[in-house]
């Protein structure tokens, strides 16, 4: 095989190569986007929550927030309180099909409050985006199965320079000490990022990163 063959091949090879890394990162910024748009769609868009009531409205003065985390729960599964199931069944589904169930009568997120886009980012995250948390939260003891020695480590290179050592240097959130005690909403946000804010996006990374932080953070001053 000749050196223009070789070369021919190569910058091929390159294009393929760098065209599946630009889709790889931008499926993971999607789903971190719609991660975010779960947490809190109103912020992230910043726009104003919904002054009247969720159609879904169940009672409890909580459950109004328009948040999908208010009914669906930071770990996927819902409320029993309530009855309100979780997304955990809607794994795998296609977007077009979750977007339909957004803009129902139950949910009411028409585009008035979600554009396609958003509505297609918040499905994808449904879709493809969500995790087992119980692999990574022993959500009956409400904690996190982390290492928080290796979480020390992860922390002081990954959020320290922003939360500062203690975990209390952001001004616009609760201390990281105290964040802890919601260890399943605190690895969704390590894992998507804060809905509006310049935060550094882990899932990319193995999650058992974010766990570990989420571990060690039980250590920081409240």
């Amino acid at each position: 095989m000749n050196m223009r063959r070789l070369s021919t091949l190569a910058v091929f090879g390159m294009v393929l190569f760098s065209g599946v890394a630009a889709s790889a990162a931008e499926i993971e910024s999607t789903l971190a986007r719609g991660g975010r748009l779960y947490d809190n769609w109103y912020k992230e868009l910043k726009t104003t929550r919904p002054e009247d009531p969720h159609p879904g409205y169940t009672g409890k003065a909580t459950k109004n927030s328009w948040r999908c985390t208010a009914c669906h729960g930071w770990d996927y599964t819902g409320d029993k309180s309530t009855g309100v199931k979780g997304i955990t069944g809607a794994k795998g589904k296609p977007e077009a099909t979750i977007v339909a169930i957004l803009r129902d009568k139950n949910h009411g997120y028409g585009p008035d409050k979600l554009n396609d886009k958003d509505a297609n980012d918040l499905a994808m995250f449904v879709s493809k985006g969500q995790i087992d948390m119980a692999k990574y939260i022993d959500l009956a003891a409400n904690a996190s199965k982390g290492n928080a020695a290796k979480g020390e480590v992860y922390f002081n290179t990954l959020c320290g320079v922003c939360h500062g050592p203690d975990g209390k240097k952001v001004s616009t959130g609760m201390p990281l000490g105290q964040a802890s005690e919601y260890p399943a909403a605190m690895l969704h946000k390590a894992l998507n990022g804060q809905p509006a804010e310049a935060m550094p996006m882990l899932r990319s990374f193995d999650h058992g990163i974010s766990a570990d932080i989420v571990a060690y953070a039980k250590s920081l001053p409240k």
